[in-house]
């Protein structure tokens, strides 16, 4: 059993980000001890140092790039302190995360990893554990740096974020492929972060079958929900541990867990796992703009798009939700987009960089869509990559490529997604850019400076009936429509009756919603759902109903008929609904369209 994560843990301890995790080891030593106290206590063979950024580079962005060793060793002690304490064999893993990219810092990287090494050495860790490697290159920068250290046992461990791929498109099979013979080798491999429990279930069918080290597998707890400005994690102990069986019976010799897995989550899985361990192995089994032009009249909503003028007059709107591809071939997404118009669905929603992913700009698939089929869509814009001045630039860019339909969202932090070490800009939040949109649609830019001719984009935002914090996201929803909004967009819901209570409460501040509506694929999906996307509540009798069936297809036609009785349930209180399409099948989503009156 390996532990769970230092970063999640210690920010779960009201540590925030806008410091160096790393350097607790020196000014709160006792914090960082207690965690690694309560993964042990749990279960946890191996303990793993909070040195995950204590890089040169890394430090330096807060000034302490010359405490690096202090850190290190100090970080490997506290672990080592406890693992000696625990009466029983506890190993120390030295963590040494992601180096530098940057073509500046390559001739640099050996001797980061060696001061960094040697300095976990130095404080007692058993071996080096190169965790959330994101590409192949990096997994043989770090082996080959292990030139200097040849005796010393290192496990290299990547990032899997679906499809049994990395975030560059990079598949297990490449990942896992043997390293060049004149450098040295891992004790074992790992996969670790990037995706929940379910996402990297299909990247372990793989792996089992490429390797024969022991492999460790550390998933994230699924994807968090934020409460009250923080983001917590909801993935259950008994869901991980599950996951964790089937991990335990392909083949994997090591669990644990990565971003928000907690000691908890430690204590159900090594008491279900370890009775499976076989006795016999001794051995580690790694694992405000000064004004100066006057606002003009805006364009009535009406008048703004067909989606407007249908929503402003009380017509019934479809819409369905397509993903922009990883790739740049759009041929499939238009040929879907040419289908669903075709049977006569209204618009076209484009996520934005959803789950804090990375695809082809938005922007591009909007527009193609539009020119090549003719049917109008409604493109999510995230404010989390683009600064104020940047925003406002692809904003203008929608309006020349005749996007009027745009719905705001804050986006998740990018530490959430495929790019943890991604910075998130976020100079403004959903709310701020629809203030920013609404002034654009009044021909002024964020300078006070004229614009000419001025937008006409229909304005729309993000709602969540089901938010475990209810009271601040009716308060956001207040902001939204007093900041500008004009129609409103809900996360997927499954209980009708809880949207029902909504409406009720948000009605008074009079803009049309859509309900999101998600026709479950299979009961695997719901439970990757429920578990492991924020905002995403299912229903305990939708769940059994979903188990109650066993084939897939008879699953799929199931989650079909649940959400054609959703969407009859509020048919009357809503403005019409967006059905995701589930894996792209469009058939699905046309289903519950067509379908919902029967």
């Amino acid at each position: 059993m390996f532990d769970g994560p230092m970063g999640t843990e210690i920010y779960r301890h009201h540590v925030f980000t806008n410091r160096s995790f790393d350097e607790l080891c020196l000014s709160d030593p006792k914090l960082i001890r207690q965690i690694h106290a309560d993964y042990c206590n749990a279960g946890a063979d191996v303990l793993t140092t909070n040195t995950f950024g204590a890089n040169r580079v890394a430090l330096g962005r807060f000034g302490l790039a010359e405490k690096l060793r202090e850190i290190c060793t100090a970080g490997a002690k506290i672990a080592r302190e406890v693992a000696d304490s625990a009466g029983r064999p506890v190993w120390v893993a030295g963590s040494v995360g992601p180096l530098p990219g940057q073509p500046q810092y390559e001739d640099q990287i050996v001797e980061m990893v060696v001061e960094q090494v040697q300095a976990l050495l130095a404080g007692g860790a058993d071996f080096i554990l190169f965790e959330t490697q994101p590409t192949r290159q990096s997994l043989e920068r770090c082996a080959a740096a292990m030139l200097r250290l040849p005796d010393v046992p290192f496990v290299l461990s990547f990032t899997i974020v679906q499809r049994a791929e990395t975030a560059s498109g990079e598949p297990v099979e490449r990942m896992l492929a043997p390293l060049p013979e004149d450098v040295p080798q891992p004790i074992a491999w790992g996969m670790n972060c990037g995706a929940g429990p379910d996402g990297l279930l299909s990247a372990v069918e793989k792996a089992v079958h490429l390797t024969t080290l022991p492999l460790i597998v550390q998933p994230n707890a699924g994807m968090p929900r934020e409460v009250e400005n923080r983001n917590i994690y909801f993935c259950s102990p008994e869901y991980l541990t599950s996951y964790a069986r089937q991990y335990i019976s392909l083949g994997v010799n090591a669990v644990g867990g990565c971003c928000g897995i907690t000691p908890d989550h430690i204590r159900e899985m090594a008491e279900a796992i370890k009775p499976l361990a076989r006795s016999h192995v001794a051995r580690v089994m790694v694992a405000t703009p000064a004004e100066s032009a006057e606002l003009k009249e805006s364009t009535p909503i009406g008048g703004r798009s067909r989606l407007a003028w249908r929503l402003t007059n009380g017509k019934w709107c479809t819409s369905v939700e397509l993903l922009p591809p990883r790739g740049w071939d759009l041929r499939s997404t238009i040929e879907k987009s040419r289908t669903l118009y075709r049977h006569g669905v209204d618009a076209i929603n484009i996520p934005d960089g959803p789950r804090a992913s990375s695809r082809i700009s938005p922007l591009i698939v909007a527009e193609r869509i539009q020119q090549a089929v003719g049917i109008e869509v409604v493109l999510h814009f995230c404010c989390r990559d683009r600064n104020l001045i940047g925003m406002q630039a692809d904003l203008l860019a929608c309006a020349a490529c005749e996007i009027h339909n745009i719905l705001f969202i804050t986006g998740d932090p990018p530490k959430l997604g495929n790019y943890p070490h991604a910075t998130g800009v976020f100079d403004t939040d959903s709310i701020g850019m629809v203030a920013v949109q609404k002034r654009l649609n009044s021909g002024l830019d964020l300078g006070g400076q004229a614009i000419e001719p001025q937008t006409s984009a229909f304005i729309g935002v993000g709602l969540d009936p089901t938010a475990l914090d209810h009271k601040r996201e009716l308060d956001r929803f207040r902001q939204k429509v007093e900041a500008g909004a004009e129609f409103a967009i809900t996360q997927p819901v499954f209980d009708p009756e809880a949207l029902l209570r909504f409406l009720d409460e948000v009605q008074p501040f009079g803009i049309p919603i859509l309900a999101g509506i998600w026709p479950l694929a299979s009961y695997r999906n719901a439970m990757f759902l429920h578990n492991e996307v924020p905002g995403v509540e299912i229903p305990d009798a939708i769940m059994q109903r979903m188990a109650s069936v066993s084939s897939r297809e008879e699953q799929m036609a199931m989650g079909v008929r649940i959400a054609q009785e959703a969407v009859r349930r509020v048919h009357d209180r809503i403005a019409g609904i967006q059905v995701s399409a589930p894996f792209g099948n469009v058939e699905t989503a046309l289903a519950v369209i067509e379908g919902w009156e029967e």
